[in-house]
């Protein structure tokens, strides 16, 4: 037996995308799928002393309305870096998190390596992020995997090139999947990643869920992990 879960590269995922990688054997990132503009994709959310802020990487989508995920390319305009203005709202806002300074160093290079696509990026601050919370699962691209097919029928196919006999989706592709016959035709088991958000110490005031991953690891440090699998239903 073994399971996959299979996720477009999103931009600092909240903490069940990083609960949903630790579950699986094996992880794919999506990559090859249509990019969508003002989504999860380029940008999250932090928590600020005035509530929720967006934080957004500005990437090139004039002309190229159809361009795939690991094709958007991040928009540095003349001799300046996004990355400079992102790192600061970070500071402003997270600065007297217990942990902030453990991580500064190591997600500022990720950010001033100045990366030129937007999935590339995020990638790396997936993987780097798996690092620090001692997930081990190993993690590849779609694009690397030379399948085909469209939505279903594309994530069988990845199922079936890694020999993966059962596939975690997240709920909300439920409707979707429970319509296909892609998967009882390949013989590969579809479960959900049922995950009931844990609360753990913040900055300002009452809880706030659905934060970035940085949210969790600026605030709690070495028992984030610990703090994130219990989540898990």
């Amino acid at each position: 037996m073994k399971s996959i879960a299979i996720m477009q590269p999103t931009f600092l995922p909240w903490i069940g995308y990083f609960a949903l990688i630790d579950r699986v054997d094996e992880f794919v990132f999506l990559d090859e799928v249509q990019f969508d503009k003002r989504s999860w994709q380029q940008r999250n959310k932090i928590k600020t002393p005035n509530g929720v802020k967006w934080v957004t990487i500005p990437v090139l989508t004039k002309g190229r309305s159809s361009q795939s995920i690991n094709d958007v390319k991040i928009l540095y305009e003349g001799k300046g870096n996004p990355f400079d203005k992102i790192l600061r709202t970070i500071e402003i806002n997270y600065k007297k998190a217990p942990y902030y300074q453990n991580y500064l160093v190591s997600l500022s290079n990720i950010f001033l390596s100045k990366p030129g696509y937007i999935s590339d990026l995020n990638q790396k601050i997936i993987k780097w992020v798996c690092k620090e919370l001692s997930i081990s699962t190993p993690i590849i691209r779609s694009s690397d995997l030379a399948v085909t097919g469209n939505k279903d029928v594309m994530l069988v196919n990845i199922c079936v090139s890694r020999k993966a006999t059962s596939y975690i989706s997240p709920p909300g592709s439920k409707v979707y999947l429970e319509s296909s016959v892609a998967f009882a035709e390949k013989d590969v088991r579809v479960s959900y990643h049922i995950y009931k958000h844990p609360e753990y110490r913040q900055l300002y005031n009452n809880f706030e869920p659905f934060m970035c991953i940085l949210d969790l690891l600026f605030n709690e440090g070495p028992d984030s992990t610990k703090i994130l699998q219990k989540g898990n239903l």
